[in-house]
């Protein structure tokens, strides 16, 4: 780890650069299985994790809100006959991620996981080996192509039968030039008829700006750029798109548990999530 009073050389990748190799090296990936609460991880992911969480307290609630969301909608999509899983920007497939949660409900359940780091992508192929319902791709969002014409995605998948895709806090890391509504077109529409979209996104908020300067004023250390977009725009990113009850909604207000207290103020979380699907 950088020592945060010695300034990073600009020969050194940052942390969350994909493809460093070797299990000392801190990854945002096993960082948010620590937050998760998951035994994934490291002493140097857990050293990464506290100091962003000094400057940023709220990133561990909001990376399991966003958590909790995607249970609720993969179960939810469960129960009303869909049975495979396009999952982008997946991270570590543990702590109820998506094939836990659905092949809970119907074991027969199909998840291709996607991720930009090959690092990634290594560990958790081993954490999945003997599961012959699950693929994980080395893919990069912004190139679809990798995903909807990988061999794993045509075997295993039947897009004949119903399919979601799952951007479940990943759009942030996608700029506009990108053309994130543009993607989210593309995969639906070669993900047959019937498929549904799962999104949540963390919305731009100065309390999230401000730790993200601070984090860098402290550790000497760049951070990558994040398109934190407001709700309207990220409803703007479902347009064409026939978004169902409860509609997009701040994250703890998406479908909240019966049984589970509610946030003070779940009205004012600084993300959105709905569930759409093809008009």
């Amino acid at each position: 780890m950088i020592n945060p009073k010695t300034p990073a050389s600009a020969d050194v990748p940052p942390i969350w650069a994909p493809g460093i190799i070797g299990a000392p090296t801190p990854k945002i990936a096993r960082v948010r299985d620590y937050w998760l609460g998951g035994s994934h991880h490291l002493a140097t992911d857990r050293r990464l994790a506290e100091q962003f969480t000094l400057c940023a307290p709220q990133l561990p609630y909001l990376v399991r809100t966003h958590r909790d969301f995607l249970r609720r909608a993969v179960t939810r999509l469960v129960r009303d006959g869909v049975h495979q899983f396009v999952d982008l920007g997946s991270g570590m497939p543990t702590v109820g991620n998506v094939h836990e949660v659905a092949q809970r409900l119907t074991p027969e359940c199909r998840v291709v996981y996607t991720d930009i780091d090959p690092v990634v992508v290594t560990e958790s192929r081993e954490l999945l080996a003997g599961d012959d319902r699950t693929a994980y791709l080395h893919a990069d969002v912004c190139r679809p192509e990798q995903i909807l014409d990988s061999p794993e995605l045509r075997g295993l998948l039947d897009l004949d039968e119903p399919v979601a895709l799952l951007a479940v806090d990943v759009l942030h890391h996608v700029p506009d030039s990108a053309g994130p509504a543009e993607l989210l077109t593309t995969y639906v529409n070669a993900l047959g008829p019937a498929c549904q979209v799962a999104l949540s996104h963390t919305c731009r908020h100065e309390q999230m700006l401000d730790a993200i300067g601070l984090y860098s004023d402290i550790y000497h250390e760049p951070v990558p750029e994040f398109a934190f977009r407001s709700a309207a725009e990220v409803g703007d990113l479902l347009t064409g798109f026939e978004v169902v009850e409860p509609g997009l909604v701040p994250i703890p207000l998406w479908l909240p548990d019966a049984d589970t207290e509610p946030d003070q103020n779940p009205e004012h979380f600084s993300g959105c999530a709905a569930l759409a699907r093809r008009r």
